[in-house]
């Protein structure tokens, strides 16, 4: 059977960083059909494309994304984890979702579907398209690290950009100017004083000051200042968007973004459960049937130049989805 630790490898040897995931695609593609699945392979964009893997359908989806966040760090197997970009977010889930597929259907059980969507880590391009498949499972089993947790819901997110002007001027008479920096400094801390929503599930609802651009120069008093936030939501966006815009009055200009709605999931008893405080895929594959998040690996080391997954967890893994998959096609 399918060895999950050698097949992860194989998928992170491979870079495949947002709007370059063309060869892992090709990858997996080739893996499937060799082990005569029927697979979709649907543009996206050039070069590279969601895959859809079916049998029999009308059962359960196994679901995550091939694309990772810069820059491409190749595997290494030290002691009993596993280093390399996409380890646990999410080509290790991928290699997992694989295996326990493989072995569902080397028992009989043809009823299961395979998602892998390219682009989640840049915008989610890969699913909005992978929404318009002919998608007929009941259930959609999505993968981000959970810590092999069963996921009880997920926080929502909500961009915001914050503007202040002012007038420039030269740095010698700042008093024929207008700085749009300073006000920013100011009003930007008070952000954390607003009696945002919480929930007793999901938590609090939470505010991240991520980026801040302004001025030319030290030598010109700025005329423009523009701070990026994101929101992660636990309740309905529109009274926090109200209480966005009260906070900021006539103080600052307020845009606001994309959002992605708090989300509540299906369970399989037998797991821990925890909720999410991160965002994933799940809100865009509405067609793919009842939503479920779980995978291995923690969202703590995501992203970072260290990211690793435990070796054993993942192994065990290949077999918690077979039992998730068990218990809703049972269902």
């Amino acid at each position: 059977m399918t060895d999950v630790v050698a097949l992860a490898s194989e998928l992170l040897a491979i870079p495949s960083l947002s709007s370059h995931e063309g060869a892992v695609v090709d990858f997996i593609s080739r893996w499937l059909i060799a082990r005569k699945w029927n697979v979709t392979v649907q543009e996206v964009s050039r070069n590279r494309g969601n895959i859809w893997a079916s049998r029999a359908g009308g059962g359960v989806t196994f679901s995550t994304h091939l694309d990772t966040v810069p820059p491409h760090i190749p595997p290494k197997l030290q002691g009993e984890k596993l280093f390399g970009r996409g380890a646990c977010d999410a080509k290790g889930i991928a290699a997992a979702m694989l295996a326990a597929a493989d072995h569902l259907v080397a028992a009989g059980e043809e009823r299961i579907d395979l998602l892998f969507v390219v682009g989640e880590e840049l915008g989610s391009d890969g699913a909005r398209a992978a929404n318009n498949l002919p998608a007929t499972s009941r259930y959609l089993v999505n993968g981000e690290p959970t810590e092999s947790r069963m996921a009880s819901g997920a926080k929502g997110s909500l961009r915001v950009i914050v503007r202040t002007r002012g007038r420039e001027a030269h740095s010698a008479y700042p008093q024929l100017g207008e700085s749009a920096i300073e006000p920013m400094m100011k009003l930007l801390p008070t952000i954390h004083d607003l009696p945002l929503p919480t929930d007793e599930i999901l938590g609090n609802t939470t505010v991240n000051v991520g980026l801040i651009r302004g001025g030319t120069g030290a030598n010109i008093v700025p005329a423009h200042c523009e701070a990026e936030l994101m929101v992660r939501l636990v309740s309905d966006v529109a009274p926090v968007m109200k209480m966005i815009k009260s906070w900021a009055k006539d103080r600052a200009e307020i845009e606001f973004g994309r959002t992605i709605p708090a989300q509540r999931f299906h369970i399989v008893p037998g797991f821990e459960t925890a909720p999410m405080a991160y965002t994933s895929d799940i809100p865009l594959l509405s067609r793919w049937g009842t939503p479920l998040l779980f995978g291995p690996g923690s969202i703590h080391v995501a992203h970072t130049p260290d990211e690793f997954v435990d070796v054993e967890e993942l192994r065990a893994s290949v077999e918690s989805y077979e039992k998730i998959a068990r218990h809703l096609l049972a269902s």
